[in-house]
């Protein structure tokens, strides 16, 4: 004990006292590592070093490998110490600077990913850029030695040289920061477009879109269901089912423990790449969600259900946030907490169970994955294998079950992968969304109270006393300024919250939020809204992210937010300017719309038809309640929902959205006013007569 803690004291660097389990990883690495900030850059000017930049997060396992290989290596450390000030970064941290730095990087070699390796001068101007280098070069490719003692030789021979280079780099960087835009009208045209685009890609045999490594995109599917929804095109909604239950069926499942891992390798959807990342859990919830709406097939459901198990048992902290990731790796392999052996499952469950649940999941002698290890997986949906083997479909899912509870349990013995245990404000929006839908939908208490406790630790604890926004919180400490997405995803969150608990502070919240948003990030020259803003660090560009990924562009969320307040209370001047952001986006946009697919959404709404529902009634009755429930469980993505209660709540409300006012109960009995193209119908009393309306 007293060797480990020498060698942990020797090799002790900045990083010891960083509340970022990525960070902290590294903290007792041989390399001299510095977190981001002036400390760094003071020293690398001091010294007259240049910077390596090394980005990566807690559950990247590439970043395990290259900190194994290099990172720990005293060779390595020393070649680093000696000529470079090292900075680490968690990009889950600092958006900011990993989307900066990854430009760099695209800008440069073409691709990008991480771990982030960046070479740049001690003024923050890069000039060389790349992401996982191998200790020694190999297979013709570089290695990271040899890069490190070629680029400080070429510092202490040519210095000029380098600084040219980071200047013309940082300039060409720099000059898309301000794009020409060219406004043109999105239009149904453009929505059929990124249909076209999403079909002309999609895989029909395993569902999904392209080939290998396959990416669950969500907000790709509920794009689709959109298009369903406005053309009646059976085609859309054919190819989200066929995505969605690839997806829950393959090894990119855990079927053990639920929740989706990360990526899939393989075309299949079979191997997958095992990280779990929150943001990935809330959209597929969404996604679920609006497809079980579509179609009332209980199996969407239940899957919806299994999301909100794994992130409620494994990703909620005691206070209430949501944490953001667990890792890939366990025991120095990936993926190993995942996997099973006929002979583990036989000894576990007996023989005949052992064997009908390794047949069901897929789990033989030979293994799908590495040293005979099996992932599992579904071949034949529960019913058809039941029939299959001649037992009755109840119960062999009522055996299955049972199998698979025990299984769990032995799982929880294992060394389990690294909990990434921060809590970021915007993946926190995200899972706050989806669980006010998953009550909206499925109407399970559980989601709703989860959903409320994580938007009032928000609001608490990563919040100003000025109202700003914070990014991240861990272990009692809240720091850096809140970004583009922190606002767009929280107050996405509270909407939805308010939509399912009419709650006036989460509306009241919202708006404040989403205009202390505009006033910080948005872009007065052009439209649209900068990733940073007033409050965040001045790096070497300023970005604005309209490109939508494994998470949505905050500019997308925001347009629809825009969109959606503005109808709620009635302010013309928050959809004008949705129409300023879109337009800003829309000469982007039309050169390929399926990667725009949330920002479509936007305009889904924007083109319409829309709908304004307020429900006017004693929230007590049961009448009042099924009317609510009428419409809050309907797919109806382009509408807003309002409750005006009897009572002192709605003053609250009507300080709010003042148009309400006079809608008020008829009758003595719940009514609903709908409004529809900006033309407003008889109010309905008659829950009967609510339905045709909605349809």
């Amino acid at each position: 004990m007293q060797a480990a803690d020498a060698k942990l004291n020797k090799y002790a660097n900045h990083l010891a006292g960083e509340k970022s389990p990525y960070l902290l990883q590294h903290a007792s690495n041989p390399v001299n590592w510095y977190p981001w900030g002036e400390e760094a850059f003071q020293r690398a000017r001091q010294e007259e070093k240049p910077i390596f930049l090394s980005i990566g997060y807690a559950t990247c396992h590439w970043c395990h490998v290259m900190a194994h290989e290099s990172f720990e290596d005293e060779d390595v450390a020393e070649l680093l110490n000696r000529n470079f000030i090292a900075i680490k970064l968690d990009r889950e941290e600092r958006p900011d600077v990993d989307m900066v730095y990854m430009a760099v990087c695209q800008r440069l070699t073409g691709s990008g990913g991480w771990p982030l390796s960046i070479f740049m001068t001690n003024e923050g101007n890069p000039f060389f850029a790349g992401t996982y280098f191998s200790k020694h070069s190999r297979v013709g490719m570089p290695g990271f030695m040899d890069i490190l003692n070629r680029i400080a030789a070429t510092w202490k021979s040519d210095r000029e040289l380098l600084i040219k280079e980071s200047s013309k780099i940082t300039y060409e960087i720099q000059s898309l920061e301000h794009p020409k835009t060219h406004t043109q009208f999105l239009n149904e045209e453009t929505l059929k477009q990124g249909y076209l685009n999403l079909e002309g890609s999609f895989d029909p045999k395993w569902g999904g879109f392209g080939r290998a490594p396959k990416f669950p995109i969500p907000h790709q599917l509920t794009f689709l269901l959109r298009w369903y929804k406005r053309s009646h095109n059976a085609r859309a909604l054919d190819m989200v089912e066929k995505t969605l239950d690839a997806m829950r069926q393959g090894g990119l499942f855990d079927q053990i423990g639920f929740g989706f891992h990360r990526y899939s390798v393989d075309q299949k959807w079979l191997v997958p790449h095992f990280e779990k990342m929150l943001y990935d859990q809330a959209q597929l919830a969404m996604a679920y969600i609006e497809v079980y709406q579509i179609t009332g097939k209980k199996r969407f459901e239940h899957v919806a259900r299994e999301i909100f198990t794994y992130v409620l048992r494994d990703m909620t902290s005691p206070e209430g946030g949501f944490y953001c990731a667990e890792d890939a790796d366990s025991e120095g392999k990936e993926g190993l907490f995942y996997l099973w052996t006929p002979k583990e499952v036989n000894g576990h469950l007996g023989g005949d169970a052992g064997n009908l649940v390794c047949s069901f999941y897929n789990i033989t002698e030979a293994g799908n994955f590495e040293e005979g290890f099996s992932i599992p997986h579904i071949s034949t949906p529960l019913a058809g294998f039941a029939s299959e083997i001649g037992m009755d479909s109840a119960k062999f899912e009522n055996l299955l079950n049972n199998a698979r509870s025990k299984l769990f349990d032995i799982r929880r013995k294992r060394i389990h992968p690294l909990k990434d245990d921060k809590i970021l404000t915007s993946w926190n929006g995200l899972m706050i969304a989806a669980l006010a839908k998953g009550y909206q939908a499925l109407g399970d208490q559980e989601y709703i109270r989860a959903a409320g406790k994580a938007a009032d630790f928000i609001l608490k604890n990563l919040r100003t006393k000025d109202g700003k926004l914070l990014h991240r919180y861990r272990h009692g400490d809240a720091a850096y300024s809140g970004f583009l997405d922190d606002y767009a995803f929280l107050v996405w969150g509270l909407i939805e919250l308010h939509e399912a608990t009419f709650e006036v502070s989460y509306l009241d919240e919202a708006l404040a939020l989403n205009s202390a948003m505009l006033d910080m990030f948005w872009d007065e020259q052009n439209g649209g809204l900068y990733f940073s803003g007033k409050e965040n660090e001045s790096l070497i560009i300023k970005t604005k992210d309209l490109y939508d990924g494994a998470i949505p562009s905050g500019n997308a969320v925001a347009a629809l937010n825009l969109l959606r307040l503005g109808r709620m209370t009635g302010n013309v001047a928050l959809e004008k300017k949705a129409e300023q952001l879109i337009g800003a986006a829309s000469g982007t946009v039309r050169t390929y719309p399926a990667s725009y697919t949330q920002l479509l959404g936007a305009v889904d709404f924007l083109i319409g038809p829309s709908r304004e529902i307020v429900i006017a009634g004693d929230p007590a009755l049961t009448d009042t309640r099924e009317m609510i429930k009428t419409v809050q469980r309907k797919f109806l993505p382009n509408k807003v929902l309002l409750f005006h209660p009897a009572g002192p709540d709605a003053g609250r409300l009507v300080e709010l959205v003042p148009f309400v006012k006079n809608m008020l109960p008829r009758y003595g009995r719940p009514t609903a006013y709908v409004c529809k193209n900006f033309a407003c119908q008889a109010p309905i009393t008659d829950i009967n007569k609510l339905e045709p309306i909605l349809k």
